[in-house]
């Protein structure tokens, strides 16, 4: 299983970007999918996942009503739209995938991961 994110990049606060991550050698319909982020010296948290069979989102608070989880379940495709940007979004986002059960926001339970993007937001 390989995921490559793109889209990442430096903009001003109020900005949107739109992240994608194309999965490969993964195909399955029960499992979920996420996004995460790490700003430096923080934890990894999970800002949006999606239940990939239902198609089912999830949010943290912190971006609920600015971020979009969505896919392209034909393309193997995730993405992450990010609207009205703020500066404590700025992060390493990572695309993640998992063949487990659990907490859908948790990355302990996440088996599968990129190598991250940079999103800078000032």
């Amino acid at each position: 299983v390989q995921l490559v994110e793109s889209g990442g990049g430096s903009v001003q606060a109020g900005e949107s970007l739109t992240l994608s991550c194309t999965a490969s050698g993964y195909a399955r319909s029960n499992d979920y999918m996420a996004w995460f982020r790490q700003a430096p010296g923080q934890e990894r948290e999970g800002v949006a996942a999606i239940d990939v069979g239902p198609g089912r989102t999830y949010y943290h608070n912190s971006v609920q009503g600015r971020f979009t989880i969505s896919q392209d379940k034909a393309r193997n495709i995730l993405y992450l739209r990010m609207d009205n940007l703020k500066p404590e979004d700025t992060a390493v986002y990572y695309c993640a995938a998992t063949t487990l059960f659990g907490p859908i926001l948790s990355a302990s339970i996440y088996n599968y991961w990129g190598q991250g993007t940079q999103v800078t937001v000032s």
